[in-house]
């Protein structure tokens, strides 16, 4: 079973503490209204995991436990048959005990674009929003955060990370099945991370005012998203999907995106990244044998989307609370 307990601790500990006053009871809402038929049978799958010590771990350079040592062949082709209970595997990759789980983004990639831009880390308490299966909130309290809260209303995303964290061990480090809507306006982590998220917002404006007020003062936000190229008045609003996704609504340039941060109240706004998405970064294994990147951009043109529409290009803003 997934249970809350240790987050309710680690929240109460820290300047959090106020969230405590709905917290529980927002969580316990969510879950009664769970409704994925495979619900039971992943919880069962996270109470029979196999119990091994979380040796030689490492979520400094990626996110890994133990080696090839660490459990015999068989028992980690039956770990694969369990984790594979969970697939599609988007975010990681993760090294469990001699098992590589090839998921399909390449995240340690964004990461690695991203942290050296980064405010320092250490005793940070943070929040992602949007976190997926957790990959980065590993990566940030290896990087030195004291308490790093993701929120993602995904069923399976929650077990992934429970599962996960199973091997990894006990740390500050929790998810919680939230999406922003549900999160108290309480101005009080250092840094609050949106990637990913934006342009599947209706109200992206409101998105960006509601991580404002999630930082508190001389905070940090750092906002990736899909972009078009253009000047600060190019917003795109595709007429129907974006490289075969439904929910894509706006997507700015990265002018206008730094425009909007400004009119919503950000200071220091700058432009750490803009990248184009490869098929290397994004695309399917055995972990995730569904349609990828691949499959959604032009065969005869990967600058295009099967569309027609510019191929992904994402970027990365940081900007300040004050």
């Amino acid at each position: 079973m997934i249970h809350f307990e240790q987050a309710y601790k680690d929240i109460s500990a820290s300047e959090l503490i106020p969230w405590m006053e709905r917290l529980p009871s927002d969580i316990a809402a969510i879950f009664e209204k769970y409704t994925h038929g495979e619900i039971t049978q992943w919880h069962q799958l996270l109470d029979e995991l196999i119990q091994v010590p979380p040796l030689n771990l490492d979520i400094k350079t990626s996110v890994s436990v133990g080696d090839c040592t660490s459990l015999s062949d068989s028992s980690r082709e039956t770990l694969k048959q369990q984790l594979m209970l969970l697939h599609p595997w988007r975010k990681g990759p993760f090294q469990i005990n001699g098992l590589h789980i090839n998921t399909e983004w390449r995240s340690d990639w964004k990461w690695e674009r991203i942290s050296p831009h980064l405010s320092d880390l250490t005793n940070r308490t943070i929040l992602d929003v949007g976190c997926g299966n957790g990959y980065h909130l590993f990566r940030m309290h290896g990087a030195g955060a004291k308490l790093a809260i993701g929120i993602d209303p995904s069923q399976k995303f929650l077990t992934q990370f429970h599962a996960m964290k199973h091997f990894l061990g006990k740390m500050p480090v929790h998810l919680l099945p939230l999406g922003i809507e549900h999160m108290p306006d309480l101005a009080l982590f250092d840094t609050v991370f949106s990637m990913g998220v934006l342009y599947h917002r209706r109200s992206p404006i409101e998105h960006l005012q509601k991580l404002r007020d999630l930082v508190r003062p001389g905070g940090e936000l750092v906002v990736e998203t899909l972009v078009v190229e253009g000047d600060k008045n190019t917003v795109f609003l595709p007429p129907g999907r974006y490289a075969q996704m439904r929910n894509v609504w706006f997507l700015p340039s990265t002018d206008a995106l730094m425009h909007w941060m400004k009119r919503c109240g950000l200071k220091d706004i700058r432009l750490i990244d803009c990248s184009r998405t490869t098929t290397k970064e994004q695309r399917a294994t055995d972990w995730m044998h569904f349609h990828s990147l691949e499959n959604y951009l032009d065969p005869d043109d990967h600058n295009l989307t099967v569309e027609g529409h510019a191929a992904p290009l994402r970027a990365t803003i940081i900007a300040r609370v004050y």
